[in-house]
């Protein structure tokens, strides 16, 4: 018999309930048109994914319960729709249950409560069964052993002579929650997901899976959230693996939509397989997607960027026009005594392809204004970084001035290589609402910006001048700059960065790989020694599989030497 399932790839806003279940609704009912007896919808699809310490609050879950009552209601109409959504659950036992977890909060007060990550299958008005996330990551982005409970308790269920299991996310991830359905007698398994994106993700789940299957022998079904939640963005890529783990359909990453793939007897029948871009197109669309979701969902009308003529704003530019549109972008220019005649040239070459507002602002009035009321304090003290930072602050207030008058929000710069040793200013270059690049080395940098020049899809390539790309970096900040005068070169700096920082490889190992031992101590003396200042740089998006911020949590107070 034949069984259509309907894989719904939404994009979620945390806490907007309303909105979230408008969703929900409408993606059943076209489900439901299309002929779908299964709709799987992603992981905690009622309230977002992570809503945070949010779920340290009773309202929350208050309006949880709400939510779904409100869900089953509305989708009771939609005869035969079996709709399995994710959602925050809390139970009010009159005491202690026998599955509750002893780390997560219990509010101050309360009786003792057991939540939970759960999903709810319905059908026709009625909530027919409910299952609970039994592996609670607490890793990389990770903190769920700090909200929920684990309660180990298959659910599977009846449909056309075939039966269906259930798990959440990290489950898969593991084998003991895919064995229980298979023990309970699944034979196929439904897998509701939020699953945050980083480059190469894609390929390691379908790994994982297909290793589920192997144990199992059963298809699975894999549904993920798409779009972005501050930091975090959510590739979608939701597929389907028939038993014997051949890739069978694949959505389109970094969209919300809605697919279908009808099993017969169990068996998933060949359906839409969207190819995946390259690395670079795929890290160009994270990017995309998190300053839109952003901006979009936080209400911000535009996006303000400093443009130097540099390759980082750049990126930047091209990011934010394809994102929200020229017409919601505005570039500055605030060149000084030390800006090169051609950084203007570019950076007026470049907001013209792009088509956005620009503007120059000159900073050298500003700057000797400073330079004179300081000109007593600083009397027989050379030039050095101070005035440096003076011009990086100056540009900074500045940016912030339009942003507080006019409202849209302010982007930084500033890649990953830079804040990991602290080639930046604070209140200078780090003054912004969102840093688009805090997870972009710069050796990514220029490849995403070849990419971008070259790609099809968009409404204009060769967006990004050509000088831009081959001229060496520069903060012109004083005569004659460039970065390479205080740091190593880039392609030496980047893989000391990520083998130090995301791989965690020790300083030892790494120089035993054959980098110069004062280059590597050095690279990683100045990413300890400036966690004072990535502690206090906006958020950015996340593209890796470990960034600054959620997933590096380093103390600032530190005497710790790892090789003394």
């Amino acid at each position: 018999m034949k069984t259509r399932i309907a894989l719904a790839q939404l994009n979620r806003t945390v806490g907007d309930f309303a909105g979230n279940l408008a969703k929900i609704v409408q993606s059943a009912r076209e489900a439901h048109a299309r002929g779908a007896r299964i709709f799987v919808a992603p992981e905690l699809a009622t309230s977002g994914y992570p809503p945070e310490d949010l779920l340290l609050r009773p309202a929350f879950y208050a309006q949880s319960a709400a939510a779904l009552e409100q869900l089953a209601q509305e989708l009771a109409p939609l005869q035969g729709l079996h709709v399995l959504v994710g959602h925050p659950y809390r139970e009010n036992p009159p005491h202690l249950s026998a599955h509750t977890n002893a780390n997560r909060p219990i509010e101050r007060g309360l009786p003792p409560v057991d939540t939970f990550n759960a999903a709810s299958l319905l059908l026709e008005g009625r909530v027919i069964g409910r299952y609970f996330k039994e592996e609670l990551p607490n890793t990389e982005v990770f903190d769920e052993k700090r909200y929920f409970a684990s309660r180990p308790q298959p659910l599977v269920f009846d449909l056309d002579g075939v039966r269906y299991g259930v798990v959440i996310c990290e489950d898969v991830w593991h084998r003991s929650a895919a064995q229980r359905a298979k023990e309970a007698g699944a034979q196929v398994l439904l897998i509701s997901n939020a699953s945050p994106y980083h480059l190469g993700k894609g390929e390691v789940r379908i790994d994982i899976l297909r290793e589920r299957v192997r144990e199992t022998g059963m298809p699975m079904v894999y549904v993920n959230l798409a779009g972005a939640q501050d930091e975090l963005v959510f590739d979608g890529d939701s597929f389907v693996l028939d038993g014997s783990g051949t890739l069978v359909m694949r959505m389109a990453q970094f969209e919300e939509s809605l697919g279908l793939i009808d099993f017969v007897d169990g068996v998933p029948q060949p359906a839409q397989i969207v190819e995946r871009g390259s690395l670079e197109a795929e890290g160009y669309a994270a990017l995309v997607v998190g300053v839109r979701d952003y901006i979009n969902k936080n209400g911000f009308p535009g996006a303000l960027i400093g443009l130097s003529g540099g390759v980082d704003s750049a990126l930047v530019l091209a990011v934010a026009v394809d994102a929200l549109g020229a017409d919601r972008v505005r570039a500055v220019m605030m060149p000084s005594r030390y800006t090169a005649d051609i950084s203007e040239v570019d950076a007026r070459d470049m907001a013209q392809r792009v088509g956005v507002r620009y503007d120059e602002i000159a900073i050298a009035p500003m700057f000797d204004a400073f330079r004179g009321s300081l000109a007593g304090e600083f009397a027989g003290l050379a030039e050095d970084a101070t005035e440096e930072n003076i011009q990086a602050r100056i540009r900074g207030t500045l940016l912030m001035a339009l942003s507080n008058k006019h409202g849209s929000i302010v982007l930084t710069t500033g890649n990953k290589s830079e804040m990991a040793v602290g080639y930046c200013t604070l209140y200078g270059d780090m003054a912004g609402g969102f840093a688009v690049l805090k997870d972009i080395a710069k050796t990514l940098v220029y490849r995403l910006c070849h990419y971008r020049n070259q790609a099809s899809g968009f409404a204009r390539t060769d967006i990004i001048p050509e000088r831009i790309l081959t001229r060496a970096p520069s903060a012109e900040l004083r005569d004659n700059q460039t970065d390479q005068d205080s740091l190593p070169p880039y392609e030496v700096l980047d893989a000391i960065m990520q083998r130090f920082m995301e791989q965690d490889q020790g300083i030892a190992e790494i120089i035993e790989a054959g980098y110069a031992p004062a280059d590597v101590k050095r690279v990683t003396r100045l990413i300890k020694i400036n966690e004072y200042k990535r502690r206090q740089a906006p958020i950015g998006i996340r593209v890796t599989h470990r960034a600054f911020g959620r997933d590096w949590r380093y103390p600032i107070t530190s005497k710790f030497n790892e090789m003394p």
